[in-house]
């Protein structure tokens, strides 16, 4: 297997497992202290990665904000297959200060490249997904350790946690549960392909904690667990 960065994975989600309600409203689901607790998973990781659906829906910026002195903000990676990144959005707004890296398909057009690499932005080709159609996640974890990516933190959107999940390409969870109900939503996680219990992936917990009034499961995964 080829070399890879460590995977972190994370999400917020209500007591009956929704990140977003049916509108779309993520904002916010868990407290403070668990908002604490992503920008820490950003200061202690390389890269952080989500999808371009988060990015149109949030326009997040992606950096560490963290009170006190200053902290190292991550790598920001962006799934865009299409290299659809707005130009308005914070990442490419301050793409020359903090590096970020675009991974997309073949095909895409020089001046949809150009567009997006004279704001500071690297454009990273990956191969195809024959199954999702989308960015092979296998070859984007290899080109990203090849540049130095040791760690990686996925913190959205849903469909990127799921394709994650579903390829078991992670090594740590953390989720971190609100004490509230949601009813029809956005789960976290999507099909995974299990009709079975026998199929379910199976965690291993290393810590439970109460932050604020929500509770945080860290937990690992190993491929024979």
């Amino acid at each position: 297997m080829s070399e890879r960065p460590t995977v972190v994975v994370s999400f917020a989600q209500s007591l009956d497992g929704r990140i977003a309600t049916v509108s779309g409203d993520s904002r916010w689901i868990s407290g403070s202290e668990t908002l604490t607790l992503a920008h820490e998973l950003r200061r202690d990781n390389d890269a952080i990665l989500v999808g371009i659906g988060t990015v149109t829906r949030d326009d997040p910026e992606l950096t560490c904000r963290l009170p006190g002195k200053r902290h190292r903000s991550p790598v920001r990676v962006v799934l865009d297959s299409r290299l659809r990144l707005p130009c308005q959005s914070r990442i490419l707004r301050n793409a020359a200060r903090h590096r970020t890296i675009v991974a997309c398909l073949k095909g895409n057009t020089a001046e949809q490249r150009r567009r997006l690499e004279d704001r500071g932005a690297t454009v990273l080709e990956c191969r195809r997904d024959a199954h999702t159609g989308g960015v092979d996640l296998n070859d984007l974890l290899h080109r990203l350790y090849s540049l130095g990516i040791g760690s990686l933190f996925v913190e959205g959107g849903g469909r990127v946690i799921t394709s994650f999940v579903r390829q078991r390409l992670l090594d740590r969870l953390v989720v971190v549960i609100a004490p509230l109900l949601i009813g029809t939503g956005t789960s976290a996680v999507g099909d995974i392909g299990t009709e079975t219990l026998e199929q379910a992936i199976r965690l291993n917990p290393a810590a439970v904690r109460q932050l604020g009034r929500d509770l945080v499961w860290e937990m690992e995964f190993s491929p024979q667990s």
